[in-house]
């Protein structure tokens, strides 16, 4: 039951009367003021105010969706133009690989009759050089051999018995 509609609420002393009389006493100037009038204008500028915004909102949204709407068709456009130039670069490509292989195998090939001719040069060089280095050697090698005998025996034994037979075949 509410508290106002009992008796000891409506007693002098009670703190709660008080209260609530000093509450309609203040509404009642706070209304002799105007100031609920004012509370209501500012709220009618606040809403206004908003309304505003909102308008605004969606006046900036529906030019974002026309924005995002253009990106969109000229992303469109842009992947169709990538699109196309990759696959005229593949071509290219792959016409210039063709081009290349050709050439490679032209080039392969004068380079390895080149090197043919080179290794047979090179191969004929080298077999005169070991050719006339052995002779050079074998020439050392008996100039060696014959001084060594000549000088480690008084008499040579081949002149000794070329000298014997001469003897025997003298007679």
């Amino acid at each position: 039951m509410p508290a106002f509609l009992e008796a000891e609420f409506w007693s002098l002393a009670n703190p709660e009367l008080w209260v609530g009389a000093g509450l309609v006493i203040f509404l009642a100037i706070l209304w002799m003021a105007g100031a609920f009038k004012m509370a209501a204008a500012g709220l009618d500028a606040k809403a206004s105010k908003i309304k505003e915004d909102l308008d605004e909102a969606a006046r900036i949204r529906a030019e974002a969706e026309a924005l995002l709407a253009d990106i969109n068709r000229q992303r469109a456009e842009a992947d169709a133009q990538a699109k196309a130039m990759i696959e005229a670069a593949e071509a290219h490509a792959k016409r210039l690989a063709e081009e290349a292989k050709v050439k490679l195998a032209e080039d392969l090939a004068t380079r390895t009759r080149m090197a043919e001719a080179k290794i047979e040069a090179a191969q004929a060089e080298a077999a005169a050089q070991v050719k006339s280095a052995a002779i050079d050697l074998a020439a050392r090698a008996t100039e060696t051999v014959l001084a060594q005998r000549l000088a480690s025996a008084k008499s040579d034994p081949l002149v000794d018995r070329a000298i014997g037979q001469l003897a025997a075949k003298l007679q």
